[in-house]
Parts: structure tokens; C-alpha cells; sequence
């Protein structure tokens, strides 16, 4: 099958209706019947305000977070438009890909 990969990018302490981001771009891709998706908390990252964040012992909020689905043309659409009603501000990847499964379910 052919789509893409979509990447968002953001932090713990970023918040959507009370909501981690993350989790929130999780769960709205679950609710739309996407195959699936995976959130990465990362050590260390910069955004562009080339101020470096990272998840420090004592405080997790600044930890870069990184939300990755694969969608058809249709799931991308759906996923944008929802992000666009909700207004949410997030930086994100759009690459095309070919994906599928391999052998039974």
C-alpha cells in the first residue's frame, strides 16, 4: 500500500484538553481506525528556537516527544483535518512510503 509516514514532534509538557500531546495524537489516530502509531520519548532534541530540550532526572516536562504513524491518503486527511479543527500547533514530517504486513495474520 502506498501513503505516508507522519512524524509530529513535540514535548511532554505540551498540552492538548488537558492532555499530554502526544498521547492526545495518539489517541485521535486510534479513534480514527488508524493501523496504529508509536510515541518515542527522546533523551534530547532542538526545535526552532534552537533551544536544546531533554528529560533531566528531576523534571520530565521539557523530554522531546515524537509520534509516528503510517497513513493512506485518506487517514492523513482525516488526521489533519482534525488537527486543523482542533487548532493544535505541532511540527511535523510528511514522507511518502510503501508499507503493508508480511506473511498471515
Amino acid at each position: 500500500m502506498r501513503g505516508y509516514q507522519v512524524t509530529f514532534f513535540t514535548q511532554q509538557d505540551h498540552k492538548h484538553r488537558g492532555q499530554p500531546l502526544g498521547e492526545w495524537l495518539l489517541t485521535a489516530a486510534q479513534r480514527l481506525g488508524v493501523a496504529g502509531a508509536t510515541l518515542v520519548a527522546a533523551n534530547e532534541g532542538f526545535g526552532h528556537h534552537r533551544k536544546i530540550h531533554s528529560a533531566r532526572f528531576f523534571e520530565l516536562a521539557d523530554q522531546p516527544i515524537e509520534v509516528t504513524m503510517a497513513l493512506s491518503q485518506e487517514e492523513i486527511e482525516q488526521i489533519f483535518n482534525l488537527i486543523k479543527q482542533e487548532k493544535i500547533n505541532v511540527f511535523y514530517v510528511k514522507t511518502p512510503i510503501e508499507f503493508g504486513m508480511t506473511g498471515e495474520l
